[in-house]
Order: structure tokens, then C-alpha cells, then sequence
């Protein structure tokens, strides 16, 4: 690397912050359901470029849209009126077949929906439109060791605050296959804010309801009143959480409530596009150090955009675990086009810590990052694989 900078504080990163947010968008949001269609067409790519070439060759899908169908949800049996459309494009290098790469994405997506979201499947039409990539951006695939893609940068943090804790929290008791089991009638859409004033959390969730597991207002009611329990009790004591905080009761219409056909917005009133939800943490954290890349759909081999932020992450994360729980750790990673993905042009490394910045410290840090840049590799490996989370 050209520079590794290690600077430190004792002023830990949300000190003196009386205010924090937080936010999370679940898997059926439209957000990320153009994050999940992206990504899933991006590991298809390399498996078929492993499978045809021996390699993954160049590819960015990493651009769709969602733009919302048209529902008329009602008790007990709704109707979908107009399909919403997914578009995906981006740059891929061809495979051998004529039109293969369209056909391959087209299954990735519609395997994605059907493992992800328990909407009908007639509620997507699916629209592929990919392209080859330019020629300059294509060579660096052809060298001997792998070279960025952009100039851009990557960040990452360790720890996570108790509130980041407690809205992934509530995010995975919201995905857990025993609360679907418990509430057929909860959607695959939701969206959780957390607050944090002084030392007291508190989160507003909306989540979509399915209207035929729901014979009235009442019903909904109730299921509502339940899930907020089953919710509340996820949190600590003092948490406080809302549902739904749009809804109009007594319930006396399908528009006084957060009511779907398919359990999705997408159905009706909200479109979607990639990088407009959660960083590669799962998290929107508006109080700390964030890239706005979008990650999802990037080749995993080249483009900075989406290794240096899953990288920086991990490197946040083996520091604080080198250096103990007291210390906090922010990692910026900048790099220049066409050099080596292993070697940034600039690692920043900032220690909030009560323990001085001895020569231990910064060797001990020093190992860490270059453990971290070695076994870029198998961070590849795993993103392929689809083991690392990246949204």
C-alpha cells in the first residue's frame, strides 16, 4: 500500500452526539429487492465465467430499477391489477452462447424472488438489458494480479452502537422463519427507524400486512397488536417501538391500514432502485463515517465499490478484536484505478481508544491490515458464494 495512516482519540465516535439515527430496509422493500436481484445476477455471472473460462471476467449489473405494479388489496382476497417491472442492466462480458447472459440473469432474478419473497411470482416482469463493457475497463481483468476498476473508497467501523445492535435485532426477528410461522399475515416489506435521545432508544416499524390471512379491521387490528408484543419483546424494557404509525382506528377501510395483496409495496405505490437502502452492514447510519456506493450487482474481483467497503468492514472489525473492546475503530481504504486491489493508495486507520498509540499498538495494527489486504482472495471467495452480506 502506498500510505497506511493510523491516527487516534479518546473521544469515542458517537460521543457527545445527544441524537442518533438508524435504519434498516428489509428484505421485501423495493430498495432491496433491486439490491438482491443485482447481486444475484452478479454470483450467477461469476459462476458461469468459472464454469466457461476458468475466471471471472468483467461485469458491473449492479444498475435496477422497480417500478411499483398496481394492487386493490382487500379482506380476505385481494387482486393484483398491473404486474410492477424490474429492470436490470449493466456491463458483462459475453458468454459463449448468443444471448446466454440475458437468459442466465433472467433465472438468477426470478430464482431470487422466489427463495426471498413469498410474493406470487406474476407480481414481477422481469427486464434484462446488458451490455459489454469498454475495452479499458475489461483489460484489467486480463493481468496477472487483479487491479481496481475506479478511483473510489470504501469505509467500515467496529463496533456497532446499541442502537445499530438493536435495529439488526429487530431486523432478524422480523426475517426469522418462526415469526413468519407465528404471523402469516406480516409481508416481506418493512422498514425499521431506531432513535436514540440521550440514553433512550426507541424504533417506528412499518410493516406490510397480507390481506387474505386478515377478515377485517379488527383482525388487523389484533395481528398488529400481537407482532407489536412479539416485537417489544425482542428489545430491552426501556425500548420503546411503534407499528405502523400511518394507520387510521378503528380500522374501517383497507386504506386505513398498511394492507397489501403480495406483502410488498412494490405492488402499489413505491418503486425501487439499487443503493438507495442499507450499507454493507445492513445499516443506514446517517452519524457515522458511510459510502454511498451501492455494492450489490459489482464484480467481486476489481470494483473497489463493493471490496473495499465489505473489506473495510472486516478490517474494522479484526482491529477491534486485536486491540479489545474498549477501543473503536473507523477504516477508510481509497484507491486508484488500474493499481493492484491489494495495494490502496490510502489506509486510514482511526483508534478511538482510552490506551495511548504506543509502537505496539500501531505494529499490532499494522499485522492486522496486511492480514486483511492477503486474504482479499478469499473475501472474493466468499462474496461469490454468497456468504458475505452486502445489504
Amino acid at each position: 500500500m502506498d500510505q497506511l495512516i493510523i491516527s487516534a482519540s479518546a473521544v469515542p465516535p458517537l460521543a457527545g452526539q445527544a441524537v442518533e439515527m438508524c435504519e434498516h430496509k428489509g428484505t421485501g422493500h423495493p430498495d432491496s429487492i433491486c439490491d438482491g436481484i443485482a447481486d444475484a445476477a452478479s454470483q450467477a455471472l461469476c459462476r458461469a465465467y468459472l464454469t466457461h473460462y476458468g475466471a471471472i471476467a468483467h461485469h458491473n449489473v449492479d444498475k435496477a430499477l422497480l417500478v411499483g405494479g398496481q394492487a386493490q388489496p382487500r379482506f380476505g382476497v385481494g387482486i393484483l391489477l398491473a404486474p410492477a417491472r424490474l429492470i436490470l442492466c449493466g456491463r458483462a462480458t459475453p458468454l459463449p452462447a448468443p444471448h446466454q447472459v440475458e437468459q442466465l440473469l433472467e433465472r438468477a432474478v426470478r430464482a431470487y424472488l422466489a427463495t426471498q419473497l413469498r410474493a406470487p411470482s406474476e407480481l414481477f416482469r422481469i427486464e434484462v438489458a446488458v451490455r459489454s463493457g469498454s475495452p479499458n475497463l475489461q483489460q484489467v481483468f486480463a493481468r496477472a494480479t487483479a487491479t481496481a476498476n475506479d478511483t473510489s473508497f470504501g469505509v467500515g467501523y467496529a463496533p456497532l452502537s446499541p442502537l445499530e445492535q438493536a435495529v439488526l435485532l429487530l431486523a432478524d426477528a422480523l426475517r426469522a422463519p418462526s415469526f413468519r410461522a407465528a404471523f402469516p399475515a406480516a409481508g416481506d416489506d418493512f422498514k425499521i427507524m431506531g432513535r436514540r435521545v440521550g440514553k433512550q432508544i426507541g424504533m417506528t416499524v412499518a410493516l406490510a400486512f397480507i390481506d387474505r390471512h386478515l377478515a377485517n379491521g379488527e383482525a388487523y387490528r389484533q395481528v398488529k397488536q400481537a407482532v407489536r408484543a412479539h416485537l417489544q419483546g425482542q428489545l430491552e424494557p426501556d425500548c420503546t417501538i411503534q407499528l405502523n404509525v400511518l394507520d387510521h382506528e378503528p380500522m374501517r377501510d383497507v386504506a386505513d391500514g398498511f394492507l397489501t395483496v403480495t406483502g410488498t409495496s412494490a405492488e402499489h405505490g413505491d418503486d425501487g432502485q439499487v443503493g438507495r437502502g442499507n450499507r454493507v452492514n445492513g445499516l443506514i447510519t446517517p452519524n457515522r463515517t458511510m459510502s454511498l456506493e451501492a455494492a450489490a450487482g459489482k464484480n467481486p474481483i476489481a470494483h473497489v465499490g463493493k471490496l473495499y467497503n465489505v473489506l473495510a468492514q472486516r478490517m474494522a472489525a479484526a482491529v477491534h478484536a486485536a486491540l479489545g473492546a474498549g477501543a473503536d475503530v473507523e477504516v477508510q481504504l481509497l484507491s486508484d484505478i488500474g493499481a493492484p486491489v491489494n495495494q490502496p493508495r490510502l489506509v486510514h486507520i482511526a483508534l478511538r481508544q482510552p490506551l495511548p498509540l504506543t509502537p505496539a499498538v500501531q505494529a499490532l495494527v499494522r499485522q492486522v491490515v496486511a492480514s486483511q489486504l492477503d486474504a482479499l482472495p478469499a473475501l472474493t471467495d466468499d462474496i461469490v458464494a454468497g456468504k458475505v452480506r452486502l445489504f
